[in-house]
Parts: structure tokens; C-alpha cells; sequence
């Protein structure tokens, strides 16, 4: 069946394909996406899977986009509809003018079908069944076939996927023709049986240049490499656990010493998530650069030991890939929901450092940043990604890093100053930032501080439950706080084409599809001024981009609006002035999600979104 209108569109679509958790389809899925960016067009891969072992429905979706854009677009002009179970659903999603690909082995009836979409079916299991006598080998080899069945309906280059599996399996020649028999069987079905290409195609390009291609959790392991860590205290926790994988992978590398072979790091899985943080706070207490992975329920449980590091000013980090939540919530479902946890983490008057990287670059380098934030400013720094950003790979930057770059250890006094006998009180201000002087144990043998305390105290940490000491120690906290404005990663700012009233401030991993939505509200005339929050505390150029617009839009993906609660909060703004604009469905926001709620807002207002230019 064909549908009389089908899209036709060259490298720019999407793919969605409809598998069972556990049935091997994740490699061949992965092969199809990377040979399309083997040939230079861009692409934007996710996994969608349920949180057990095996058995239940898995979805993986792949943006084609020359354009370059990375964020989910929301639809699909394909789906490769692998599970029965999800038949229904999986129709029902394609865009009007889209395709349907089936395995056509079992005849299904006209009422499992629509007349507005293009069907194509290959009898993938019958051929299957008839080439292989494995039940695992048909399985996996049935994935393969349908990737060569794609490649010969979009009209790629049958070679680049060739290549990608002798790539694969270097060395191990059984496996590369096994594979790429079945690729051929797929690919020479469809030549031969359907009419192809179909509308959607993909064209060779030059559009990916030198990006690469990486997970934000990988990202963050070796950007705490990079920022000096040596110790990591953790207990699993999906969707950070791969954060602490990548790092002891990379440390494996980087951090063992090639004469004895000895481990220059330690990882430590402790036996729940407070321990793990002890152990961080304690490693960081001595000296050590240290840190934790987890995500939101992990940070439920490391209140309390928040509350020491921030009180006893102890550096620390800790990488949170949030989660849909509350309780244990959506485990592998995207959200944006722990600002307000980590800013205000622990019991009485705590705010922390928290960064908002966009993507995996971020991941690296405010990963690496946090390691000098904590140490400069002796506290708790929180670099908050979450499932879609740490668990889907995507194209970025590469890498940089300045090999003449040292770590800020910030303020640490010396042996020989106190030999000379410099005054050192623990925490007492001496410069007015807020921030005392500390020393590492073992600096010298009996002057300096080895030893403190989550209670009250004086400047020189001696015990006291005065008042007065009490209010002197808060108040340099917030000081303290106020330094860090100017420390974490600078606002970034997108100026619409012309003149307008309107704004949007938006953080994380929303920054893809903001930076399409834009672009889509642009096409319709209407202009807004973007602004990426990228750290915690706000700076005074995100107080001042509320106040220079008549509206702001606040995207997030959460419930409650909670940077619009923490903007509104830090900054005393009026509420009527921040507009939420949430989505918290655990799916990754879409272009036209956020584009469609700012055009509804504006268009309900009846107002022009052009500002007046005064005469």
C-alpha cells in the first residue's frame, strides 16, 4: 500500500524502530545510525527502553538532520515495526504521508494498517527460518536484514555499512560474513521486490566535519579524569552507574603507573548511596579530589553528609544524571528534576554550586571545572546531566584541553607559612570573599588545622554555640555563595533577528530543541531572545535579561517549574512574569513541544511580539 501524498525529504527525518528489550536489535539499530553519519549527515540517536532485563518493548529513534539539528523534533516519518505487542501505538505515531516497514511473514488484516501512510513489508522471518537453523542466529541475524532492507529503501551506500561491520569485527572474519550475507539478503529483497528509493533518502554530505560521537556519561568519567580526580565513591544507580565505568576505564589508562602497574585511583562501590558520599567527603578532606555519580533518589539519601561538606566546607562533586522521579520513579525515563534538591540539598541554610552542561563537550569541561570550583570555593559542586544527555550518544566538539593548565586548589596555606607563623583560622575571612584559608593533613607536623567539625564554631574552629559566632559563619557562607556568581560557566545569549519582548531561558539539555524551536517560532514570525542558564548561583546577567523583556518563557522538563521556582526565589522576580513551559512525560522535550506552547502563549495574549522602538 502506498499513501497517495508520502513525504519525500533527502537527510531529514526521522526513523523510530519498534523492538523488544533483549532481542539484539541494539547494535544493528546503532549500525544503521552510524552509517548514515559515515557518509556525512548528522545524526541524532535515543534510546527509549523499559527498565528490566528483557521482554518488554524498547524503541531507539534516529534524527537525520543535515541541518545539524540534534535535539528530538517530535513525530516520525518512519517506523520499523519489530514488536507486535506495540503495533497499535507504533502506526498511530507515523506523521500523515509517512512509511510503515513490517515483517510481512504473517499476514495482518486492512483494519492494522492506515490509509495515509506507505506500507512496506518483508518477509524477514520466513527468509530467516529458511536461511539459518539457530533460533539465536535467526534473531539476530533477522535485525541485520532489515538494516540491509533500510539502506536499499533510503538509497545509501551499501559499502559504507559493509565497512562499518568489517570494522566491527575486525579480526574475527566468520562474523563479518556472516553479517554481511545477512545485510546482503535484507538489501537484495527489497532491490528486488519494492519499489526503491522511497521519498525519504540519504544523499553523501559534509556536514558532520570533526564532531564526535559520545554519551554525556562517558564525557563526565573522563572529565573527571582530566579535573584530577582520584577516587570515586558510588553505588549503582541507573542512569549514572556508566559515568563510573568510564571513569575507572579511563583511569585504567591514565592513571596507573607503567613500571609497578599499580592503580594511581581508587573506585570504591560502598554498600549504599550515604556511604558512598562519606567515603567522597573524607577522600576530599585529605586531599584527594573526589567524587560521586548518582542520580535523583542517590541525592534523597546523601542529605545529610550535603550538610557537613557544605557546613565543614569539604570539596567534593557529584555528577547527578537525573531521572523521572519522585520516589524511584521512571529509571530510565529523562527528566530535569533535582534543582531544587541539589540547590537547596541537605537540612537548614544551604545553597550549592550546581553546573547545567548541554551536551557531552560540557559534560568534559564542566566536569573538569567542578573539580577547581570545589576546591576554590571548599564546597560541594554539582554538575546536574540527566538520562538523555548521559545515555544517547551525540555529536560535539571534540575534546580540548590546555596541557599548560593547572588545578586551582585554591586557597591552601602552606608549610612554610605556617613555619613562619602566618595566623590560620579555619574559617575565618580574611579577604573578604568569603572563602578561608584551609590546609591538607600532613602539610606540617603541628601547626594547621587535621581536624573538623559539622557543629558551630568560631573562626578558628574552635566549638562555640554563640550566636554571634553562628551568624559570622552564615553570613561568610553567603558571601562565599556570592563569589561564586562570577566563578561558574557565564549565561549564553542568542539574540532573536530583531527587536523583542519577549525572552526564554532555558538550561541543559533542553538547549537543542530550544535552539530549533526558535528557529520554527522565527519562521512564523515570531522573535525570541534565548538565554542558556549554565550555572548555579545566578549571575547578575540572567537577573538582567528578565527585567529587559516584558516576558519570559522558562523551558524545563519537570512538574513544578523549578528554575523558574529557583529563579523567582534568588532573584525576588515577579511570578506573572516568568511563563512555564514544562514537559515531564520522561520523553526528551521536542522543537515542536516548545515551539508550539510559546506560539499558543503569544497568540492567546493577541499581542504583537515585536517590541516598540521609542522615537
Amino acid at each position: 500500500m502506498k499513501s497517495a501524498q508520502s513525504i519525500a525529504s533527502i537527510n531529514d527525518f526521522v526513523i523510530k524502530f519498534a523492538n523488544v528489550n533483549g532481542s539484539g536489535s541494539a547494535s544493528a539499530n546503532e549500525l544503521f545510525a552510524r552509517a548514515i553519519m559515515r557518509m556525512g549527515v548528522p545524526v541524532a540517536p535515543r534510546n527509549i527502553f523499559p527498565s528490566n532485563i528483557q521482554g518488554l518493548p524498547t524503541w531507539y529513534e534516529v534524527r537525520v538532520s543535515e541541518a545539524g539539528w540534534l535535539g528530538a523534533r517530535g513525530g516520525c516519518d518512519m517506523i520499523v515495526a519489530m514488536n507486535p505487542q506495540t503495533w497499535d501505538r507504533d502506526v498511530a505515531s507515523v506523521d500523515a504521508g509517512g512509511y510503515l516497514f513490517y515483517d510481512s511473514t504473517k499476514p495482518l488484516p486492512a483494519s492494522k494498517f492506515r490509509d495515509d501512510i506507505t506500507v512496506l513489508g518483508v518477509p524477514l522471518t520466513a527468509m530467516c527460518n529458511r536461511e539459518y537453523t539457530d533460533p539465536r542466529q535467526r534473531q539476530l541475524f533477522k535485525n541485520v536484514m532489515y538494516v540491509g532492507a533500510l539502506v536499499a529503501l533510503l538509497d545509501m551506500e551499501f559499502a559504507v555499512v559493509e565497512k562499518l561491520i568489517v570494522d566491527r569485527y575486525r579480526g574475527k572474519d566468520a562474523l563479518i560474513q556472516a553479517n554481511v550475507h545477512a545485510l546482503r539478503l535484507g538489501y537484495d529483497y527489497v532491490r528486488a521486490h519494492l519499489p526503491c528509493p522511497i521519498g525519504l533518502t540519504v544523499k553523501r554530505a559534509d556536514a558532520v566535519g570533526d564532531r564526535i560521537f559520545i554519551d554525556g556519561n562517558s564525557a563526565c568519567g573522563l572529565g573527571a579524569v582530566y579535573g584530577g580526580a582520584t577516587v570515586a565513591g558510588w553505588y549503582p544507580i541507573t542512569p549514572s552507574t556508566s559515568v563510573i565505568e568510564a571513569f575507572t576505564s579511563y583511569c585504567r589508562k591514565y592513571r596507573t603507573d607503567p613500571d609497578s602497574g599499580h592503580a594511581r585511583y581508587a573506585a570504591v562501590q560502598a554498600e549504599d548511596e550515604l556511604a558512598s558520599i562519606g567515603m567522597v567527603i573524607g577522600a576530599a578532606w585529605n586531599g584527594a579530589r573526589a567524587f560521586t555519580a548518582t542520580s535523583g533518589p542517590g541525592i534523597s539519601l546523601m542529605q545529610e553528609f550535603f550538610g557537613l561538606a557544605y557546613f565543614a566546607e569539604i570539596p567534593a562533586v557529584i555528577f547527578d544524571v537525573q531521572r523521572g522521579s519522585p520516589s524511584t520513579g521512571m529509571p530510565t525515563k529523562t527528566q530535569q528534576s533535582d534543582l531544587l534538591a541539589c540547590a537547596y540539598a541537605s537540612h537548614g541554610d544551604t545553597r550549592h554550586v550546581v553546573l547545567f552542561p548541554e551536551n557531552p563537550y560540557e559534560c568534559f569541561t564542566f566536569g573538569a571545572l567542578a573539580f577547581d570550583l570545589a576546591d576554590r570555593l571548599q564546597t560541594p559542586v554539582f554538575v546536574l546531566s540527566d538520562l538523555d544527555m548521559g545515555m544517547n550518544e551525540s555529536l560535539c566538539k571534540p575534546f580540548d584541553w590546555d596541557d599548560n593548565r593547572r588545578y586551582d586548589r585554591g586557597k591552601l596555606m602552606t608549610y612554610e607559612e605556617l613555619e613562619a607563623g602566618k595566623d590560620f583560622g579555619r574559617y575565618l575571612d580574611v579577604d573578604g570573599d568569603g572563602i578561608p584559608y584551609r590546609t591538607i593533613p600532613g602539610t606540617h607536623p603541628t601547626k594547621g588545622a587535621f581536624f573538623t567539625r559539622g557543629t558551630t564554631r568560631n573562626p578558628y574552629a574552635k566549638y562555640s554555640e554563640s550566636g554571634a559566632d553562628y551568624v559570622y559563619n552564615m553570613e561568610r557562607l553567603r558571601r562565599k555563595f556570592d563569589t561564586a556568581k562570577n566563578l561558574v560557566p557565564a549565561p549564553v545569549l542568542h539574540a532573536a533577528s530583531q527587536p523583542t519582548a519577549f525572552g526564554v531561558i532555558h538550561f541543559g539539555s533542553t538547549s537543542p530543541a530550544m535552539a530549533e524551536a526558535s528557529a520554527l517560532l522565527e519562521a512564523e514570525g515570531i522573535h525570541v531572545d534565548t538565554l542558556r542558564v549554565c550555572g548555579f548561583p545566578f549571575c547578575d546577567e540572567i537577573m538582567q535579561f528578565i527585567a529587559e523583556h516584558e516576558q519570559v518563557f522558562v523551558v524545563e522538563q519537570n512538574e513544578s517549574g523549578q528554575l523558574r521556582s529557583l529563579l523567582i526565589n534568588e532573584g525576588e522576580i515577579d511570578p506573572k512574569k516568568l511563563v512555564r513551559v514544562l514537559h515531564y512525560d520522561g520523553s526528551p522535550i521536542t522543537a515542536r513541544f516548545i515551539s508550539g506552547r510559546i506560539a499558543d502563549a503569544l497568540s492567546d495574549r493577541k499581542i504583537s511580539p515585536i517590541r516598540k522602538v521609542a522615537s
